[in-house]
């Protein structure tokens, strides 16, 4: 079997300057007609795509720098948060303190003035036992001088009872 390719491609010289020729016609007839049209549109084109890229530069720079302002601003608001915060606890605590001081000055005053009061009922109370007592002892003194003593006698087991009973208040205060 033996393939010839110029039997394929049916390539010869003659069509190869025909098809040359034509080509170089079509090239110099666009060039004298639309080249002008056609360079026209590609410069109108690389201006339009420089135009986009510089824009897009500009853009990008743009987003820099206020990507760079935000995280300023962010920063800052981190910043005024954490401050706030602190701020606010501390407010909290000196609260808390004069709170705490606060109670512990009012059971204070409570305990002294109840303190007070304990020791006013006892002079209270002290003062009406004595005077109970001394009803009770002139009394019985009075039933005993009016069967066996006389007036000296008794004035004188009154003022010894009187006198035992401050002894033993002293001794109880």
């Amino acid at each position: 079997m033996d393939i010839n390719i110029s039997n394929y491609l049916r390539i010869n010289l003659q069509d190869m300057a025909l098809v040359l020729i034509s080509t170089v016609l079509i090239v110099l007839f666009a060039k004298k007609f639309f080249w002008k049209y056609a360079q026209a549109y590609l410069d109108g084109r690389t201006a339009y795509v420089a135009g986009e890229l510089e824009a897009a530069h500009d853009n990008r720079e743009q987003s820099q720098v206020m990507k760079s302002e935000y995280e300023t601003k962010l920063a800052n608001a981190h910043a005024e948060a954490t401050g706030i915060l602190e701020s606010a606890k501390h407010k909290a605590s000196v609260e808390a303190n004069q709170i705490l001081e606060k109670a512990h000055n009012d059971a204070r005053l409570y305990k002294e003035k109840a303190q007070v009061e304990i020791e006013q009922e006892k002079t209270s109370i002290r003062k009406n036992i004595k005077d109970e007592i001394s009803d009770i002892a002139f009394l019985a003194a009075k039933k005993v001088v009016e069967k066996e003593m006389d007036d000296d006698t008794h004035k004188k087991y009154v003022k010894d009872f009187i006198e035992q009973a401050q002894e033993d208040e002293t001794w109880q205060a």
